[in-house]
């Protein structure tokens, strides 16, 4: 077995290994000079381009700029990304430089639905505000609303929007999916409808978004077209909600809440924090012992392997 003695990899994901260090055992085991993400949070491309000076041959890749700026000053051999979407990468300019790029897209989806799912409960139900009164010494009682027969707009509809169809099917819902690219033969359900985005938007009660890319989807002109009361999650990317226009339609009433795992500019810090309805959590919807596991272990191996064979 070839040794990978000296090869330096760099770790983007500013928590690798922080629940199960088998992942980088694994990496130091098969002789790679390790460096990790100094700045415990996401690496900017300036950062990047300074890690990556040193003769580095892998990346375990996160949610870095890997444009073709990047990937041109580097001398990768390969980026193995710890997780599924690859918007972050620039795939041509990879082909182009001979830079292999692998991802896990299995490893994320059970964790991303199952946290999509209480979030919308959440909103629904108005927990997180709850709880929020009750630390601060009020006693109040909020009426919320049922998941059963509402309609639920899922935008992408890959692996992670099918699974959450899956676990909403108890909940008696109405599932509309919009995605351009969906090839129907994937997936078989009688209860799922494939419509336009202009068709969905108008008769949703909760719209989740599960898209890659990192171009908008829901702008000012889109979310005109929702009714008052929806309900908007996204745990997809950052980019593909413009959260000024959001905003106007979190203070219309046109969304009655909000849960956003992902934000144009991370860590965030903007004005969405001062809408109580609105529930935010720092990028967390891989976050659970199990899919961090699954999903570090995967891209160690592909980078290994990968390195093994050049």
């Amino acid at each position: 077995m070839k040794s990978l003695k000296g090869i330096k990899v760099l770790l983007g994901p500013s928590t690798f290994a922080l629940h199960d260090n088998k992942p980088l055992d694994h990496l130091i085991e098969a002789g790679c000079e390790v460096i990790e993400n100094p700045y415990k949070r996401k690496i900017t491309k300036p950062e990047l381009l300074e890690l990556l000076s040193d003769n580095v041959s892998g990346l375990i890749a996160g949610l870095e700029p890997l444009d073709f700026d990047v990937l041109k000053m580097s001398k990768l051999k390969v980026i193995s990304r710890c997780g599924s979407g690859l918007s972050n990468v620039d795939l041509e300019a990879a082909a182009e430089m001979n830079i292999t790029v692998c991802s896990t897209p299995e490893a994320p989806v059970q964790a991303v639905a199952e946290l999509t799912l209480g979030s919308m409960l959440s909103l629904l139900r108005h927990i997180h505000q709850m709880d929020r009164d009750l630390h601060s010494g009020e006693w109040v009682k909020r009426i919320g609303i049922q998941l059963k027969n509402k309609t639920v707009v899922i935008i992408g509809f890959g692996r992670i929007g099918q699974c959450l169809t899956d676990l909403l099917m108890p909940f008696q819902t109405k599932i509309m999916a919009v995605d351009p690219y969906f090839e129907g033969s994937l997936y078989n359900n009688d209860n799922v409808s494939l419509v336009s985005l202009e068709e969905a938007l108008p008769k949703a009660d909760i719209i989740t978004i599960h898209s890659s890319g990192e171009t908008c989807i829901l702008g000012e002109k889109e979310l005109s077209l929702i009714k008052k009361g929806t309900f908007l999650l996204n745990a997809g990317r950052g980019n593909l909600v413009d959260e000024a226009a959001l905003i106007k339609v979190i203070e219309n009433g046109y969304v009655a809440g909000a849960w956003l795992d992902t934000f144009m500019q991370e860590p965030y810090r903007g004005p969405l924090t001062e809408y109580s309805q609105v529930l935010l959590t720092p990028h967390v919807g891989s976050y659970t012992a199990e899919c961090r596991s699954r999903m570090e272990t995967e891209a160690v191996n592909n980078l290994i392997t990968v390195l093994r064979n050049e």
